[in-house]
């Protein structure tokens, strides 16, 4: 039986660690990096089921479909490049968890899942645009690419981004075969890039749709689907903060539900940034999950010990 589970979810961004240098090389030194802590929480005795945004990855493969028509090449629709991202991603994380639990003397397989997670087709975020897909841009070449046909939106003061709809996530498709592959000792990758978005057309048939689900609100879905102890939210600060990028920004050792809830209405965190973080923990915490935890890559282990990181908890 396991005794210990966490839900680990990596951001997309932390696999660019430098978007001006946002080469494959780069990417694979990011991912092994962040592979090394993670496979030192499993070390330190968590099963893990590790999720992934691809927000950077999917941008640069619709502009280069984009590039290509112009060619006479066939684009390719979104939701197949979620998939696509889900198997190069999941690969890259694979090999990077199974060379680093080998160093530590652990045999352990790692399998990613492909997966599809439904969403409504009346969500109402299919008319209101939000989740920042993509590079960054100035707002020059955002409104260049806004006229060519592209919705785009300022994000939390880092540059201009690529939007699309962003629909609450409902329900996993594959979720029999990630459980039962994480009770049998696998370490899972899935629900990838928040998972391929699909709807049940008029006759059940699965269909996927235009639209990228935000990956945190799909691993906390997954945490809780899975009755996971922990949610461990992984993302480029060490801490959230309050006020973030103001003279009197502070950050936060620890927030009660009410408090998160609290610091959401005043506006402290930004949509398509912190916000889906923190309403990700407030999802998992307020459902029964045991805790909620944000921090980087490189803190993960300290942050199970209580030494750092943002700890979202109940009361």
């Amino acid at each position: 039986m396991i005794e210990k589970l966490a839900i680990v979810a990596i951001g997309g961004n932390s696999l660019i660690e430098d978007p001006k240098q946002p080469g494959i090389a780069r990417q694979w030194d990011a991912a092994r990096r962040t592979c090394e802590h993670i496979a030192l929480m499993i070390a330190d005795g968590w099963h893990v089921v590790v999720t992934h945004g691809n927000g950077p990855q999917v941008g640069y493969i619709l502009r280069r479909g984009e590039i290509a028509a112009r060619e006479g090449i066939h684009d390719v629709p979104l939701d197949l490049i979620v998939a696509d991202t889900q198997g190069s991603i999941g690969y890259m994380l694979q090999q990077g968890l199974d060379n680093s639990l080998r160093r530590l003397g652990i045999n352990r397989t790692c399998a990613t899942v492909v997966t599809q997670v439904r969403v409504d087709a009346d969500d109402p975020a299919f008319k209101n645009p939000t989740k920042p897909i993509g590079g960054f841009m100035s707002e020059a070449e955002a409104r260049k690419f806004e006229a060519e046909g592209w919705q785009v939106m300022e994000d939390a003061g880092r540059g201009w981004r690529r939007v699309v709809a962003s629909p609450i996530p409902r329900s996993i498709v594959e979720i029999n075969a990630i459980q039962a592959l994480m009770l049998s000792g696998y370490v899972v990758i899935a629900c990838g890039g928040g998972g391929i978005p699909v709807i049940r057309n008029e006759v059940g048939s699965l269909r996927g749709v235009y639209a990228v689900i935000d990956k945190d609100r799909a691993s906390a879905l997954l945490a809780l689907t899975l009755r996971a102890d922990l949610l461990l939210i992984s993302t480029g600060v060490e801490k959230v903060f309050l006020n973030f990028n103001q003279p009197d920004q502070r950050a936060i050792d620890r927030m009660t539900l009410e408090e998160a809830r609290q610091y959401v209405a005043e506006g402290h965190f930004a949509t398509g940034s912190m916000l889906p973080k923190i309403e990700a923990a407030i999802e998992f915490v307020q459902n029964g999950g045991p805790r909620a935890i944000i921090t980087d890559p490189y803190n993960l282990v300290r942050a199970l010990h209580g030494e750092t990181g943002t700890h979202i908890v109940p009361g």
